[in-house]
C-alpha cells in the first residue's frame, strides 16, 4: 500500500515538472515571438521615418537621413541573403563569421549617425558628414561583396545543377528513341547491299559463270541449284540397228543370200 501511494507521488511531481517546463517554454517562445514583433515593428516605423526624412528634409539632417537608411537597406539585404544561403551552403558559415563583424562597425556608424541627428551645432555635423559618408561606402561596399559573392555562388550551383540534368535529360531521350540512331555497321552493310548490282530486292540470283578444272563438279551441281531444272535437249535422228551385232537364237532361220539369174 506504501509503494502505490510513493508511485502515485511520484507520478504526480512528473506531471507537475513536465507542465511547468512546458509552460517555461511556451512563455518564452511567446515573449521571443512578442520581442521579434516588437523589434520589426520599430524598424520597420524608423525606416519609414528615415525614408520621409530623407525625401522631405534638405541640409544636413535630410543627408544624415540618406545615409542611414542606406547603411540600414544593405546590413539587412545581406543579413537575409548569407542567413538563408548558410542554411544550404556550409561554407557561407566563414561568411557569416566576416559579416558580424561588419555588423559591429554598422550599428556603432547608425548610433553615431543617430546622435548626430539630433545635433543643435548643424555646421560641426556638416564638417563630419564627407567622413561619414565615406565610412558609410566602406561598410555598405563590404556589405554588398558578400551579399553578392553568396548569390553568385548560390547561382552557379543551380547553373552547374541545371547543366548536369540537362546532360542526363539528353541521355535518357536518346535512349528511349533508341530506334531512331542506327549502327555505323549496319548502315556501311546496307549501302553496300544497296550498291552491288543484283543484290537488291526484287532481283534474281545471277547464274554462275561455267568454270574447267577440278571444280567444275561442283560448279555444275552450283548451276542446278541456283539455275533451276535442266533444259530440255532437241529431238535426235533414229539410226537402224546394225544387224550383225544382233544376238542370233537356235530357233531363228538363217538369212539366204539373194542370187541372181
Amino acid at each position: 500500500m506504501e509503494a502505490a501511494i510513493t508511485i502515485l507521488a511520484l507520478l504526480l511531481v512528473a506531471f507537475v515538472a513536465l507542465g511547468v517546463y512546458a509552460t517555461v517554454k511556451a512563455v518564452g517562445a511567446a515573449k521571443r515571438g512578442v520581442d521579434r514583433t516588437i523589434t520589426q515593428a520599430r524598424r520597420t516605423v524608423e525606416d519609414t521615418t528615415l525614408r520621409a526624412k530623407s525625401f522631405g528634409q534638405t541640409g544636413v539632417a535630410g543627408e544624415l537621413a540618406q545615409l542611414r537608411l542606406a547603411l540600414r537597406t544593405s546590413m539587412r539585404a545581406t543579413q537575409d541573403a548569407l542567413h538563408a544561403g548558410v542554411a544550404e551552403d556550409a561554407s557561407l558559415t566563414e561568411s557569416v563569421a566576416l559579416f558580424r563583424r561588419l555588423s559591429e562597425h554598422g550599428l556603432e556608424l547608425d548610433d553615431e549617425l543617430k546622435r548626430l541627428e539630433r545635433e543643435p551645432d548643424r555646421a560641426t555635423v556638416a564638417g563630419l558628414l564627407p567622413k561619414l559618408k565615406e565610412r558609410t561606402q566602406r561598410i555598405t561596399h563590404s556589405a554588398e561583396s558578400l551579399r553578392w559573392a553568396a548569390r553568385d555562388r548560390a547561382r552557379q550551383f543551380a547553373d552547374d545543377d541545371l547543366d548536369a540534368l540537362n546532360a542526363q535529360i539528353d541521355i535518357e531521350a536518346g535512349a528511349l528513341r533508341h530506334w531512331t540512331v542506327e549502327e555505323p555497321s549496319q548502315a556501311s552493310g546496307a549501302r553496300a547491299s544497296a550498291s552491288t548490282p543484283g543484290h537488291g530486292p526484287g532481283t534474281d540470283w545471277p547464274e554462275p559463270a561455267a568454270s574447267a578444272g577440278p571444280s567444275a563438279g561442283n560448279s555444275s551441281t552450283a548451276d542446278q541449284a541456283w539455275s533451276g531444272p535442266a533444259r530440255a535437249e532437241g529431238p535426235q535422228a533414229i539410226t537402224a540397228p546394225d544387224p550383225r551385232l544382233r544376238t542370233t537364237y537356235p530357233w531363228q532361220k538363217s538369212t539366204r543370200p539373194e542370187t541372181t539369174n
